[in-house]
């Protein structure tokens, strides 16, 4: 069981360093896209443009400013997914459910959704390290976020 949650978290985690910047930008255009829509004047003109801005207000640092929780929940997210249902799929799919599609179906769908659910308050957390680029630092790391998220907002 181990070795299919760490194939898994490692194949979550490689395919991050490629779609990680596209992400970085689409979660600041969208924002930015929010308050204009709220009267505010829009910061970036397009994708390139967040990548200069940040560039030039933080660096290259500005642009990977929640990896590290991107990388974790990924690990969380993909290993849950593959490592539950390749690990779950020859104990549970047995007997009258070999070869069900609807027994399949369910197992495919509730490890999808346990390992969302396991893996959404790190993607919540890695949103808003990002969204403090070009602002003064809030955040001493993950942890520090995710508690100043619980603080002031709670749990739920």
């Amino acid at each position: 069981m181990f070795g299919n949650l760490a194939s898994g978290g490692a194949a979550g985690a490689s395919s991050l360093l490629f779609v990680h910047l596209l992400d970085y930008a689409r979660t600041r255009l969208a924002n930015d896209n929010k308050s204009a829509k709220g009267g505010g004047e829009r910061q970036f003109k397009g994708l390139l443009d967040v990548y200069k801005k940040t560039l030039a207000s933080d660096g290259i640092g500005g642009l990977y400013r929640g990896f590290v929780p991107s990388v974790v929940g990924i690990v969380v997210y993909r290993g849950l997914y593959f490592g539950m249902y390749d690990s779950l799929k020859p104990v549970v799919l047995t007997g009258t459910l070999d070869g069900s599609f609807l027994a399949s179906f369910l197992l495919g769908w509730g490890v999808t959704t346990g390992a969302g659910i396991a893996s959404y308050p790190l993607d919540t957390i890695r949103r808003r390290m990002m969204m403090t680029s070009g602002e003064k630092v809030q955040y001493k790391g993950m942890v520090d976020c995710g508690s100043q998220i619980v603080k002031a907002e709670g749990v739920a």
